[in-house]
């Protein structure tokens, strides 16, 4: 693939990030969901009242590269979306425009809305060696749109109007044993004194990230580094972006700095017909629900913004088989790559079968030869059952939670099979206050023995932890 199609496809994850929260369904004006957006990569206004709700204006990211020559280089971009409100008004009885929520054309409705303009500013390349600081402008403005019915007469207008806004790029870089580390940290320095939460959102960057291209230099995986760099990128720090590799697999010139916390070469499914710009969105789930809408709700949401039309007007128009497509594809991250291997297509296939017998499925007797009490795993020669304490190490990247667990000690409530005959660890957190929750109502968190470290038994770990107290 070429690297300027490398660069969409990069360009259309960072877009999804962006736009994460844009529209909330039901994609109308008047859903209360929609009166609070922009939930990701906000970066508010540094001189915000409390009563205001602003996010913190600040983001920062550390990553490592591997030099191939001394002429390399990294070409970083912010972008991010600059709030724009548009405000409709008609004509009143005297020929003079005036305020209104909303104005129709040949019954059709357009409704006042707070819309966003994309912004993707390119800073000079940098070398690696002195460091760098940029201070960037974003202009505000204005625009005006006649709103004419089929006669061509004019029956109102749109006021779109766009606020300046203030960043700050710093960049600087060091060499951690043998590696160089990059770190970027990006501040909103709009001098706005915002009073209220409108005023806060209109002087703030949303949905800001970094997108960054290294030139005879390649990123190492902060995820999953390899061993000799697993020293230096435990030193990197992060504060509100999480830098991950980017492009086909095996690219090692893009890295994403996201507001969320991503996989290594994160991927749109190539099921989905298209954005819905809903927080986490689940294609087939809020394509059903917007099918669900009544006729008032969709001219609503067509009124809303031209996004939320081609969202209806998409769903409305969407073939059955290719509603079907978004339904049943099992997806296995440690198996998958480029030529598709570790996916599992479940649109027609049959479900798994149990048999319990006699007894009902949820019945111990179900399986008399499972004793989770006592059952146990041997790991690194140690046995390993309910009552012992690990160290938590995950590696499967089963979940992004799994990143909070890292190093953390748990003790084991149960080792349990599964019917493909892998052994899993339930485990209850030692720090979390809701243990004795947990393990009443059996809410445990699941491991692979390959991902933990024996550390004692319940007993031995009480006894240390009177010893030093």
């Amino acid at each position: 693939m070429s690297t300027t199609a490398r660069r969409q496809r990069v360009r259309e994850i960072a877009d999804a990030v962006m736009y994460e929260g844009y529209l909330l369904y039901p994609y109308r004006a008047s859903s209360a969901k929609n009166q609070s957006r922009w939930q990701f990569g906000v970066l508010g206004p540094p001189h915000a009242s409390g009563s205001s709700f602003g996010e913190p204006p600040d983001m920062s990211l550390q990553c490592l590269l591997r030099p191939r020559s001394p002429g390399a280089r990294v070409r970083i971009q912010l972008r991010f979306l600059q709030l724009q409100r548009r405000l409709v008004e008609r004509i009143g009885p005297h020929g003079r425009y005036e305020s209104a929520d909303e104005v129709q054309i040949d019954g059709l409705r357009v409704l006042s809305w707070d819309e966003a303009v994309e912004q993707a500013l390119t800073l000079p390349d940098f070398d690696f060696s002195d460091g760098a600081e940029h201070l960037l402008e974003i202009p505000g403005g204005a625009d005006e749109e006649e709103l004419t019915d089929e006669a061509a007469r004019t029956v109102g207008r749109i006021v779109r109007t766009r606020w300046p806004l203030t960043a700050r790029v710093r960049v600087r870089s060091d060499v951690q044993d043998g590696y160089y580390r990059l770190s970027v940290a990006v501040t909103n320095e709009c001098p706005v004194q915002a009073e209220d939460k409108d005023e806060a959102v209109r002087a703030s960057l949303l949905g800001a990230h970094l997108l960054i291209e290294a030139e005879d230099a390649g990123f190492i995986s902060l995820l999953e580094p390899p061993a000799e760099a697993a020293a230096p990128a435990e030193r990197c720090r992060q504060h509100r972006c999480f830098p991950v590799l980017a492009g086909d697999p095996g690219d090692d010139d893009l890295l994403l700095g996201a507001p969320i916390i991503l996989y290594d070469y994160p991927q749109i499914a190539e099921q989905s017909p298209g954005a819905l710009f809903d927080a986490t969105e689940i294609d087939e789930i809020l394509t059903l629900r917007v099918m669900t809408m009544t006729d008032q709700e969709k001219a609503e949401a067509c009124a809303t913004d031209p996004l939320a039309r081609a969202i209806i007007d998409r769903c409305d128009r969407l073939p059955p088989e290719e509603l079907q497509n978004l339904h049943g594809m099992l997806r296995d991250p440690a198996l998958d790559d480029a030529t598709g291997a570790g996916h599992r297509d479940l649109r027609n296939a049959e479900p798994p079968s149990f048999d319990p017998g006699e007894a009902a499925w949820w019945d111990p007797a179900a399986d008399a030869a499972v004793r989770p009490e006592v059952d146990a795993v041997v790991i690194d020669g140690v046995s390993v059952c309910r009552g012992s304490i690990v160290r938590v190490h995950p590696s499967r990247r089963a979940d992004a939670q799994d990143l909070f667990f890292a190093g953390q000690l748990a003790q084991v409530n149960a080792v349990v099979g599964d019917v493909d005959g892998d052994v899993h660890v339930a485990l209850v957190l030692l720090d979390d206050p809701a243990i004795e929750l947990h393990e009443w109502y059996g809410r445990y968190f699941y491991f692979a023995p390959d991902e933990l470290e024996p550390v004692a038994a319940a007993g031995e770990m009480h006894n240390r932890e009177e010893s030093r107290s």
